[in-house]
């Protein structure tokens, strides 16, 4: 807690009888109140402020899903709700691909490699889903992504490292995702509230992924995520 410690003149004058309150403290008992409580406490900004939105249209979503199912088995929409699932043991996005099962959200249109950008949605992950990403950037100077956000027992990791947050089974969470290129930082909300701060994997061509993809290892066989009110701001 930040003290601000006033001469016995300055107190003396605060102290005259309430009858001569004036505009000045007025002034004077927001600034102390300011103090004591410090800014964080005095008001909280949403993640979103100072961006502007992208404008996206149905075209933007491309489903990303194993192979050889048809789309119906791995993904609906119903009531604005998108929801994706996987099992550990399906095939990769394309033929010949080494990568894991997943079936995912592609945001196109929104690709990107200067300027700071914000991802932005509405996340379910139901309990026993584990080993996943729920939502990455993809592209980096090394490696195929500069984030991951991976779910292992209801807790958040960047990849399977950083905590992020914990106690995220069977609710809907607001993500809030924000990228900045040129600082090379990554910033990342829950529910409105900070929870990481770190490094990105240098710039590249760079685009928003949700949904599920499964991790390189300790993926549970069924893996799903329900995804709604997603957005994309950029500054």
């Amino acid at each position: 807690m930040r003290i601000t410690i006033f001469s016995p003149k300055t107190i003396q004058e605060f102290a005259k009888p309430m009858c001569s309150f004036n505009y000045y403290r007025l002034i004077f008992f927001s600034a102390l109140l300011v103090s004591f409580l410090g800014p964080q406490r005095y008001a909280s900004a949403d993640p979103t402020d100072g961006f502007t939105p992208v404008p996206l249209q149905n075209g933007n979503f491309v489903l990303e899903k194993p192979y050889n199912v048809p789309l119906t088995d791995r993904y609906s929409h119903v009531d604005g709700v998108n929801k994706l699932w996987v099992y550990n043991h399906d095939k990769p996005f394309k033929p010949g691909s080494d990568t894991r099962p997943r079936t995912e959200i592609r945001i196109k249109g929104c690709d990107y490699s200067s300027g700071v950008w914000q991802f932005e949605g509405y996340a379910y992950v139901p309990r026993g889903t584990s080993g996943v990403t729920i939502m990455q950037i993809h592209g980096a100077a090394e490696g195929a992504t500069t984030l991951q956000l991976r779910i292992y027992n209801g807790v958040m990791r960047y990849y399977k490292y950083d905590l992020v947050a914990t106690d995220l089974y069977d609710k809907w969470f607001r993500l809030n995702v924000i990228h900045d290129v040129g600082k090379g930082k990554l910033t990342v909300f829950i529910d409105g509230e900070q929870k990481y701060e770190g490094h990105d994997q240098g710039p590249g061509d760079l685009y928003f992924k949700c949904g599920v993809y499964a991790a390189p290892e300790k993926s549970s066989n069924y893996m799903e995520s329900r995804w709604r009110d997603i957005k994309i701001y950029k500054k």
